[in-house]
């Protein structure tokens, strides 16, 4: 409790750094961070350089842990990581982690009565706010190092647009050890942008070690502390790689608001007294977590959807394309042929954005079930209404896909594709 408060104390000034990080992270300048693009390399080096300066040990140089992705064209993405080492010789070898997202939509040009306009998408509180809450969080756990007893990874994960693909990277491809992962906390959209978005923590495995942990600070005071939720989140983000793994999480948010995933996600609109409480609670909460006497305990979720018991899977579970041993596939080819030989075959363009001479790219996020069919099918981002509910038509009358396949069983993948909607010069 003490040490708490002398923490509140010591940062008066963390607002105005949180400010300056969202400012930076989302400056026009690096044009949304899409993925594989200039402006998420800049992010990039922006969180190496602030971990490296505070004294965090960098598992990863200024370029990060590069990889690709193939996606029609082949992007190339990175993950930053770095590691604060626990203090006792044992529980030193198991480890937290902390992590945000480095990307966001990029940019969208539009063609308005022939005059072609850029939208950015600067993604101030999606979600350059978790990077700056991540990055000061880093910054006090190394400076009270000797206060940890299992390791802290801190973690910028790359792509998360594009199916979570720098996550997904971490765990399957890089990071050795995740039977060692005793937790993953994810930060999401912590800018507090108006009344409603309060600050929230869903735990998607439901851990008896959280619960405790939650119980034990709420019970100390002195903390803003979160409202807990038990489920997965509805923002999809980096910690579903680790869910599918059976890894313990948990998501701290305070939630997206009318601006999230629009051009109006700028950082005035941001809470950052609130940010900077909030950080302090995870602080609090890590360091909880890096000093219980066992690791947040793998419950076996094996729930057996009761139409569908030979499938042997719970019935909640989602995987990315980069986790299946066959990938769903439509008409015997991939989202590509999806695209070619179905919405592009049936896509009307609006009468409205017709006439106004409006283009763009719509992203939209759909899951394809067991049986083939299409599910939660939602728009990430449109330049204009019509456009976007045109393409949500097309995607949801779309013909049953063959199913993704594990070990021979259906599984259930989620997929994030992009629909262009070109206009073509008479």
């Amino acid at each position: 409790m003490i040490f708490t408060f002398s923490l509140l104390c010591a940062s008066a000034q963390g607002g105005k750094v949180l400010n300056r990080h969202v400012e930076a992270l989302s400056d026009i300048t690096l044009k949304g961070r899409a993925a594989g693009s200039e402006g998420e390399a800049s992010a990039a080096s922006y969180f190496y350089n602030y971990l490296k300066e505070n004294g965090v040990e960098m598992l990863t140089d200024q370029q990060g842990d590069v990889f690709t992705i193939m996606l029609g064209d082949t992007l190339v993405s990175r993950n930053i990581i770095g590691v604060v080492e626990g203090c006792d010789p044992v529980l030193r070898n198991q480890y937290i982690v902390v992590a945000a997202n480095l990307d966001h939509l990029g940019v969208n040009f539009l063609n308005v009565n022939g005059e072609k306009r850029e939208q950015v998408f600067r993604g101030a509180n999606d979600n350059a706010s978790g990077l700056a809450v991540v990055m000061e969080l880093a910054k006090e756990v190394a400076a009270t190092s000797y206060m940890f007893r299992r390791s802290v990874i801190f973690a910028a994960f790359g792509s998360k647009e594009e199916g979570m693909a720098g996550s997904w990277y971490f765990l399957n491809k890089s990071f050795g050890h995740q039977e060692n992962i005793s937790l993953m906390v994810n930060v999401l959209s912590a800018g507090f942008t108006g009344p409603d978005n309060k600050f929230s923590s869903y735990i998607p495995i439901p851990s008896k070690q959280i619960s405790s942990m939650a119980s034990a600070l709420r019970d100390r005071g002195g903390l803003f502390y979160p409202t807990y939720y038990t489920g997965v989140s509805d923002i999809s983000s980096d910690y579903l790689a680790f869910y599918e793994k059976n890894i313990p999480s948990v998501i701290f948010t305070s939630g997206r608001d009318l601006y999230s995933r629009s051009v109006n996600d700028i950082p005035s609109n941001l809470d950052y007294e609130s940010m900077e409480y909030m950080t302090d609670y995870i602080y609090s909460f890590v360091l909880e977590a890096a000093n219980s006497e066992e690791m947040a305990g793998r419950p076996d979720r094996r729930d057996k959807d009761d139409n569908d018991k030979e499938n042997n899977e719970p019935a909640d579970r989602i995987y990315s394309p980069f986790d299946v041993d066959t990938p769903p596939t439509f008409f015997k080819g991939d989202e590509s042929r999806f695209l070619t030989d179905w919405v592009y075959k049936y896509l009307r363009y609006p009468d409205y954005s017709l006439s106004q001479g409006i283009q763009g790219t719509v992203k939209i996020e759909f899951i394809i079930e067991k049986d083939g069919t299409l599910s939660n099918v939602r728009v990430l981002s449109a330049p204009a209404d019509d456009l976007e509910n045109e393409a949500v038509r097309v995607v949801s009358a779309s013909p049953k896909w063959k199913a993704g396949v594990i070990a021979g069983k259906k599984v259930r993948v989620r997929y994030t594709l992009p629909i262009e909607f070109r206009l073509k010069k008479k």
